[in-house]
């Protein structure tokens, strides 16, 4: 492998708008004890080296702590930034703007916040937190607005909502204004598109088709981004056998995706289900989805193919792409080759 794309800086030098691609970071229970911490750290460095802006860590209740693996993130990179999955039941949000203000000043480092309402029942069951699914969206805009007044201001901030209630609360280290969190959410429910207004977030989607989106773009005055798996070749076959041979057909995943959706009360999980299968030749794959071996659907095929997918997507307002979990560090390299054309065919979009 001779050459690379520096995906992040081409899309931002090429497009009008910002475009930001973050990767996502392996999880502890799929990765042996004894390989983790080099795996983590092995697609953090192939993620910036591939000009991804970020990577996302997952966060419930079976993995190891999402911040201790976010760290591991930054000592082995020099500019990626973690996305932590923060899920409110878990910890205070002074604890939260302590953590972001902290590898700001240990790292000099930028973190981004992935809110997470909710998900799995039985992980908030277990916490005994029973608040319903829209409710929960909002008791996350109060603790979003604390982290944001708390890193933002230079003396101490008083607030007292439905949730949450702090007096005279001060941050400190304080953290440097170019260092701010970004913030992203789930934008597939209508609780959490109002959620990601009042927040100031990116809506993230895990996206149906583009073509479903044509009569239905994304709303214009928040940014959006999807959550999508990339497997290109420079030949359609090869991509094909590349996609089955990662994610074989399976009834066992396929019965463990229906218990899944039984304890569940996502929006997008329920979104993406109800999809059913897609028409021969169509990138946009769910076999991965459907048989639980992943959370996002994908799109499969020859460069050429994929990247007009990407196009459309781009050209419809979605300004921000979390690729799945990258398997090797060649697998990033075929994502960049589909981004820099993705790219080639917005820009004549535009210019047209």
């Amino acid at each position: 492998m001779n050459t690379q794309v520096n995906v992040g800086s081409v899309l931002s030098h090429t497009l009008g708008a910002e475009i930001d691609i973050f990767a996502t970071c392996p999880q502890s229970i799929q990765v042996p004890k004894d390989d983790y911490l080099k795996n983590v750290a092995d697609v953090a460095r192939w993620s910036e080296q591939y000009g991804c802006r970020g990577i996302l860590v997952y966060t419930d209740n079976s993995l190891v702590d999402a911040w201790l693996v976010s760290q591991l993130i930054i000592e082995n990179t020099t500019r990626l930034c973690p996305l932590v999955a923060v899920q409110p039941v878990y910890m205070h949000p002074y604890t939260v703007a302590k953590m972001v203000s902290s590898y700001g000043f240990l790292y000099d480092r930028r973190i981004y916040l992935n809110m997470v309402a909710g998900g799995f029942k039985n992980d908030l069951n277990q916490l005994n937190d029973p608040t319903p699914h829209d409710r929960r969206y909002e008791r996350m805009i109060e603790y979003v607005h604390i982290i944001k007044q708390l890193l933002g201001a230079e003396t101490g901030i008083s607030f007292e909502g439905e949730f949450y209630k702090v007096d005279k609360l001060r941050m400190t280290p304080p953290l440097p204004p170019e260092l701010f969190p970004g913030v992203f959410v789930s934008g597939s429910s209508e609780a959490g598109l109002a959620a990601a207004k009042a927040m100031g977030a990116v809506a993230v989607k895990y996206p149906k088709p583009p073509g479903e989106y044509e009569n239905e773009p994304p709303d214009e005055t928040i940014d959006s981004g999807v959550r999508v798996g990339i497997i290109a070749r420079d030949d359609e076959n090869e991509a094909w056998n590349a996609a089955y041979e990662r994610f074989p057909v399976d009834r066992k995943g396929e019965l463990a995706h229906q218990l899944a959706m039984k304890t569940s009360d996502s929006v997008w999980h329920k979104q993406l289900s109800e999809l059913g299968a897609t028409p021969e030749n169509n990138p946009y794959w769910l076999i991965p989805f459907q048989h639980y071996k992943t959370f996002c659907p994908y799109l499969v095929g020859n460069y050429s193919k994929v990247a007009t997918e990407l196009a459309r997507y781009i050209a419809l307002g979605f300004t921000t792409f979390i690729l799945d979990i990258p398997p090797s560090e060649e697998e990033l390299y075929h994502t960049g080759a589909v981004f820099e054309q993705a790219i080639a065919q917005a820009q004549v979009k535009e210019v047209v």
